[in-house]
């Protein structure tokens, strides 16, 4: 039982961080349409940034604040500078301008950083979470920073102008430009927003997995499969979806015969495969009926 709570919490904390990836690209994606393949890459560079910050003496949470306002404005100008000349282009043409953008980044933090492993640091520590065996204090902490986040989201989105408009913008674009909204400007503000979530999500897992330019590669698939699963159309439902990859992940590699680490991966991407095939909407989402 102690073994299984344990698997259970672990997932909860990884979780959070699929949760986060999801989140950036179900906003993507509702906003334009598109799946950005280079949402992990751009988690990346955002952590190399708040490393490179720390390097140069800067504290933590400063180098972790500066890096949100960062990769929010770079999110906007990568939405105004390639993807806003795109938004009449077919699908093909946005496939490969992401992943352009994906080898542009990757290249770039490899060129700038190189490829080898660093250290990065987390604010929360390692020991055991009060005393208990089950949860570390970093864990722990990555489960409380993704549901303070939300938190923070889910208010952002219901409670101020902004987040209507935003809102509106994402799922009635028509009517919401009769009224007065801007909406290519809400669709950048949604770019700079899934920038920075996905920076969060990358400074948290960073002290787990190590800082490499290839870091997120896995940590995106795992989003990708917490999305489709909670729903493309459903940011609810991708936070639903991240912690229970994140659980489903773990309790399978712990008992399921022959799966272990090395077939985690594999999982998600059948997970992706099973719910597209029985549920092509996810379990939040909602069908899309288009006039022809």
């Amino acid at each position: 039982m102690e073994l299984f709570t344990n698997q259970v919490l672990a997932g909860i904390a990884t979780g959070a961080i699929y949760a986060c990836m999801a989140l950036a690209v179900v906003m993507i994606y509702q906003a334009i349409d598109h799946l950005n393949f280079a949402q992990g890459e751009m988690a990346m560079f955002s952590t190399f940034i708040s490393w490179q910050l720390m390097q140069w003496g800067v504290p933590y949470w400063a180098a972790f604040i500066l890096t949100l306002a960062l990769s929010f404005v770079a999110g906007i100008a990568i939405e105004r500078i390639l993807f806003k000349p795109l938004a009449k282009a077919p699908v093909l043409t946005n496939v490969a301008g992401f992943i352009a953008l994906f080898a542009i980044i990757n290249s770039s933090a490899g060129l700038i950083w190189d490829f080898t492993i660093k250290q990065y640091p987390t604010p929360f520590g390692s020991a055991p979470f009060l005393g208990s065996q089950l949860i570390s204090t970093h864990q722990a902490g990555m489960i409380g920073v993704t549901v303070l986040l939300l938190l923070g989201l889910y208010f952002f989105f219901q409670y101020t102008r902004i987040g209507l408009a935003m809102r509106a913008a994402a799922s009635v674009p028509e009517s919401a430009r009769l009224v007065g909204i801007n909406t290519s400007w809400m669709i950048a503000l949604g770019w700079g927003m899934a920038t920075a979530i996905g920076a969060i999500a990358g400074m948290l897992i960073a002290p787990v997995v190590f800082l490499e330019p290839n870091m997120m590669g896995g940590v995106l698939i795992y989003g990708f499969a917490a999305a489709v699963l909670g729903g493309l159309t459903s940011p609810f439902g991708a936070v639903v979806g991240g912690f229970l990859v994140g659980i489903f992940e773990n309790l399978a590699g712990t008992y399921i015969p022959g799966v272990g680490n090395e077939l985690k991966l594999p999982i998600a991407l059948a997970l992706i495969i099973s719910v597209l095939v029985v549920k092509p909407a996810g379990l939040f989402g909602r069908h899309i009926v288009k006039r022809v």
